[in-house]
C-alpha cells in the first residue's frame, strides 16, 4: 500500500540533500511506538538554503499563467485522488489517527482544497477605475515570493493543502516545515505531486517544533434536543468535540446517553476500518494528556468514562493509546489531546456563551439545539472563527475558516499594486 523510505533528508530544489548537521532524529510510529524512518534535522542554514532556493524558483513561477496554474492545482487534485488511500494510510501510520478519518475526510478535503483554489485562481481579477478623462488606475495582484509555513501535527495532509493551494495558486513558491511529532506523510505527498511543478516551487525542512494545535473545538448542548437531531448531537459529543457544555435541566439524561455513546467507540488499530479511536501522536502527547486525566480526577473532576491507557495487545501495546475519557467537572482549559473530553454544566444561554468564551481561542464551536434561532443567537455571541449548528466541524474549502470571499481567502498569499496612468 505505501512503503516508507529508511530516511528522509530536506526537499529542497526539486530533490533531497542532506542536513547541514549531518544529523537525523528517530520517528516512531504511534500505532506500536517503533521507530519506522529516520528524518533529517534542522539548523538555520537549511532554512536559509531551502528560502534561497524558493526565492530562485519564485521568479519563474510568479510568471506561469493563471491558466496554466489552474492546470496544475486541478492536475494535483487528481494525483491526491489516484493515490487516496496509500495517502491516507500514510498519515494515519505518521498520526495515529483511524483509517476511516483519513480516508474519509482529512485526503479527500486537502484534493478539494487544491481543485477549490484552481477555479478561485480564474476567477480573480484585478481593478481598473477611471479618475479622470485622461488618467486610469490600473490594480494588480502580486505574489508576495516566498511563503514558510510551520504546520501542526494534528493535520499534516491537510495543513500543508491549506497553504500549498492558495500559495501555489497566486504564483507563489513554499518552504514547508512540517511538525518533529508527524514529518513523514508530507514526504508521501511529495512523491506523488512534485512533479507537476517546477524545481524550487515546493520545499520541505524537516524537523521543526510544532505549530499549536489548532485550539479547542467546544460543542453547547442545549436541553431541549429530541428526536433524530438529539441522535446526531450524541454521536457529535462522541467524535466531533473537544469540551462539552450541557445544559443542567436534562443534564443526567443527556450526559448518561452521551457517555454510552463514548463507551461503544472502539480503540485500536488506525488502519482496521472499524477503529473509531486511533491513537495519540507520541509518547509526549500520551503523558502530557494522561498527567491531565490524573490531575483532574485528584482536584474534583469526576471520571464518568475510560481514564486509562488502553491495553490492545501484541504490537499494539507499545503504542500511544488511551481509552476514550470523559471527564465531568473539568473545564479542559488545559486542552487535553482526544479521545479525552471534559464535560461542565451550564445554566441558561448566557452561561454557555460566558463558558465557551472564557475557554480562549477556539477554532470553531458546535451549537446543538431544537431551536434554530437560540443557534443564530450563539453563533453572534460565541467569540469563534467558525459556528456550527447542529452539526460537527466539517472543513469544506469554500467555507474556509470564516473568510468572506475568494479574493479575501487569497489576500494574504500576494500583495496589490496600483498604477496610475495619465494618457492625455
Amino acid at each position: 500500500m505505501v512503503r516508507y523510505a529508511g530516511r528522509y533528508d530536506h526537499f529542497v530544489g526539486g530533490e533531497y540533500v542532506p542536513p547541514a548537521s549531518g544529523r537525523y532524529f528517530s520517528n516512531p510510529t504511534p500505532v506500536t511506538g517503533r521507530v519506522f524512518t529516520e528524518i533529517a534535522e534542522s539548523v538555520p542554514d537549511d532554512l536559509r538554503r531551502a528560502t534561497d532556493d524558493a526565492r530562485g524558483a519564485a521568479a519563474g513561477w510568479s510568471k506561469t499563467a493563471l491558466a496554466e496554474r489552474a492546470v496544475i492545482l486541478s492536475e494535483v487534485a487528481d494525483r491526491i485522488e489516484d493515490n487516496l488511500e496509500a495517502l491516507a494510510v500514510a498519515e494515519s501510520w505518521d498520526t495515529g489517527k483511524p483509517i476511516r478519518q483519513t480516508l474519509g475526510a482529512d485526503v479527500p478535503l486537502a484534493a478539494d482544497h487544491f481543485r477549490y483554489f484552481a477555479g478561485a485562481i480564474r476567477a480573480a481579477e484585478g481593478v481598473r477605475s477611471g479618475i479622470d478623462g485622461d488618467t486610469v488606475v490600473h490594480g494588480f495582484r502580486e505574489p508576495v515570493g516566498v511563503v514558510v509555513r510551520s504546520l501542526g501535527w494534528d493535520y499534516p495532509l491537510l495543513g500543508a493543502a491549506w497553504c500549498l493551494a492558495p500559495a501555489l495558486a497566486t504564483g507563489n513558491t513554499v518552504v514547508l516545515k512540517p511538525a518533529a511529532q508527524t514529518p513523514a506523510s508530507i514526504h508521501a505527498l511529495l512523491s506523488v505531486v512534485n512533479d507537476l511543478v517546477p524545481p524550487g516551487v515546493i520545499n520541505v525542512v524537516n524537523g521543526f517544533a510544532a505549530t499549536p494545535p489548532l485550539g479547542l473545538s467546544p460543542s453547547v448542548f442545549f436541553a431541549d434536543l429530541d428526536g433524530s437531531l438529539r441522535d446526531r448531537a450524541l454521536d457529535g459529543f462522541a467524535t466531533g468535540t473537544s469540551l462539552a457544555l450541557v445544559q443542567h435541566s436534562r443534564y443526567e439524561q443527556f450526559l448518561g446517553a452521551a457517555v454510552e455513546r463514548v463507551q461503544g467507540l472502539v480503540t485500536g488499530h488506525p488502519l482496521d476500518t472499524s477503529t473509531t479511536v486511533g491513537a495519540l501522536v507520541s509518547a509526549d502527547e500520551l503523558a502530557k494528556t494522561t498527567a491531565h486525566v490524573e490531575a483532574a480526577a485528584r482536584t474534583g473532576g469526576r471520571i464518568r468514562a475510560g481514564g486509562g491507557r488502553a491495553s490492545l495487545g501484541g504490537e499494539l501495546d507499545g503504542g500511544f493509546f488511551l481509552e476514550p475519557t470523559v471527564i465531568e467537572g473539568d473545564k479542559g482549559y488545559g486542552r487535553p489531546a482526544a479521545p479525552v473530553l471534559p464535560v461542565i454544566g451550564f445554566n441558561d444561554f448566557d452561561d454557555a456563551v460566558k463558558l465557551v468564551n472564557e475557554a480562549g481561542t477556539s477554532t470553531g464551536v458546535s451549537v446543538w439545539t431544537q431551536d434554530t434561532g437560540v443557534g443564530y443567537r450563539a453563533g453572534r455571541a460565541i467569540n469563534a472563527a467558525r459556528i456550527w449548528i447542529n452539526s460537527d466541524h466539517s472543513h469544506p474549502a469554500e467555507a474556509a475558516f470564516s473568510r468572506e470571499d475568494r479574493n479575501t481567502l487569497l489576500a494574504e498569499y500576494w500583495r496589490d499594486k496600483r498604477i496610475t496612468m495619465t494618457y492625455s
